[in-house]
């Protein structure tokens, strides 16, 4: 008997029919709207250190560490899930995206012990990009060292 998902066009027609179609245009108007909103609360803690009369490489500092302590606290209380269900790419604002790939596997494994399961997964998705990130920066270093 023959199966009518045989082929690769009735098999693609298939799932056509049954995937629905993406908003990408609201997707997309999320995503920059709450991206902006991450941003713009970065943008504040970042003014407010300057009026209290820190140089702006501590206000950068000191909105690093704030923005990556409410993407943790956030993560930690499953807020951030469901912010990134809503915002999508938007809530990957570099930053705070980052947080939120270290603290979640780290709270998914926490059950492994915190030897094996918190300190030996809680880089597998942010490992990769530090190795990547950390690699490329050399190269680029290099690159840049010899021929500028």
């Amino acid at each position: 008997m023959d199966n009518p998902m045989d082929t690769p066009k009735t098999y693609s027609d298939y799932v056509d029919k049954k995937s629905p179609n993406s908003p990408i245009f609201t997707n997309c108007l999320k995503a920059f709207l709450i991206g902006g909103f991450i941003c713009s609360i970065g943008q504040l803690i970042f003014f407010f250190c300057k009026s209290k009369g820190l140089d702006t490489s501590a206000s950068n500092t000191v909105v690093s560490i704030i923005l990556i302590g409410i993407a943790a606290l956030l993560t930690g209380l499953n807020i951030f899930n469901k912010i990134g269900k809503v915002a999508g790419a938007g809530s990957l604002v570099p930053i705070t995206g980052f947080a939120n790939s270290i603290v979640s596997p780290a709270i998914e494994y926490k059950s492994e012990g915190y030897i094996m399961g918190v300190g030996g997964k809680m880089f597998t998705v942010a490992g990769p990009v530090l190795v990547f990130g950390i690699s490329a920066s050399v190269i680029v270093g290099m690159i840049y060292c010899f021929f500028v």
